[in-house]
């Protein structure tokens, strides 16, 4: 066997790992399956003479891809990569359905809030959490200590892992968005009106649209109608902490586009605010919700 057959059948070996690693760390089965074209490009032309732990060396590899393509976000490749240089099973896979399914078994909302990480602190939670790697290997990735890398993985889980939901009118609270969340998904017009105050003000910013001028609808009728056309979005939703409240934020490529916020009288909701100026996203944090 050739060195490059060598090098092919191992990346073959570990593929499903390195994937699951590359949409974690990305968020996209897309951008995962660009980052393997990315690494085995790179793991092609190296020499791997001196390689003795195949496995973890693949793993480095495709880590420093996926951090690359962290730290670049919003620039593209101007040419797709040539399908004939990679192993047949490398190829670019954007089946919807299987970003669906790839997204619920590691959880959507982890993905949402992974992808409000810094890349250096999603590296490190990444790695070490969900794939054991040791501290004393990530900390050459991104050029700190192995005790930097810790914390920085430390600071990581504790958005990751949220806070319980409360009990009384916190729990309350919650059980209102999980029940909007569900009637929008499912398209059930009566029961999403059912949550809503009849004088429910809806605000949207301008990056929701896009509009001009920022969006205001009032009244539970317009603001239900307005939930069921943005039905599409609201299957890639998930409920979130955001600033310690229940509140809803969905992902689209990968990345969190738009977040709900709600306020409530009793067992409605009085008014949400919708958030999809990046600006304004940046200004918020979100956490897992626990249970």
């Amino acid at each position: 066997m050739s060195e490059r057959d060598w090098v092919a059948a191992r990346f073959e070996e570990h593929r499903p790992r390195l994937r699951a690693l590359a949409h974690r760390m990305l968020g996209s089965v897309a951008e995962a399956d660009d980052a393997l074209q990315d690494a085995w490009l790179r793991i092609d032309r190296a020499d791997t003479s001196a390689v003795e732990n195949p496995g973890g060396w693949l793993t480095t590899v495709v880590a420093r891809v996926c951090l690359n393509l962290l730290r670049a976000r919003g620039t593209r490749r101007e040419e797709e990569l040539s399908a004939d240089l990679l192993p047949a099973s490398a190829t670019r896979v954007t089946d919807p359905e299987e970003e669906a399914l790839l997204a619920d078994s590691v959880g959507l909302a982890l993905l949402i809030v992974l992808d409000t990480l810094a890349p250096a602190e999603r590296l490190a939670f990444v790695l070490h959490d969900m794939f054991q790697v040791p501290f004393d290997e990530i900390a050459p990735l991104i050029d700190r200590t192995p005790v930097a890398t810790r914390q920085l993985a430390s600071r990581a889980r504790r958005r990751v892992k949220g806070a319980p939901v409360p009990a009384g009118d916190a729990s309350r609270r919650h059980r209102v968005v999980r029940a909007y969340l569900a009637a929008t998904r499912g398209g059930d017009f009566d029961a999403l009106l059912a949550l809503l105050h009849p004088d429910v003000v809806l605000r949207a910013d301008r990056a929701v649209v896009p509009t001009p001028e920022p969006v205001l609808v009032r009244g539970a009728r317009p603001v239900a109608e307005g939930a069921m056309a943005s039905l599409g979005r609201a299957r890639s939703a998930a409920l979130v902490l955001v600033d310690g409240e229940i509140g809803m934020a969905m992902l689209e490529e990968g990345r969190l586009r738009v977040l709900l916020r709600f306020a409530f009288d009793g067992g409605l909701v009085t008014e949400i605010d919708v958030v999809a100026e990046p600006e304004r996203l940046r200004e918020l944090e979100l956490a897992v919700v626990q249970g």
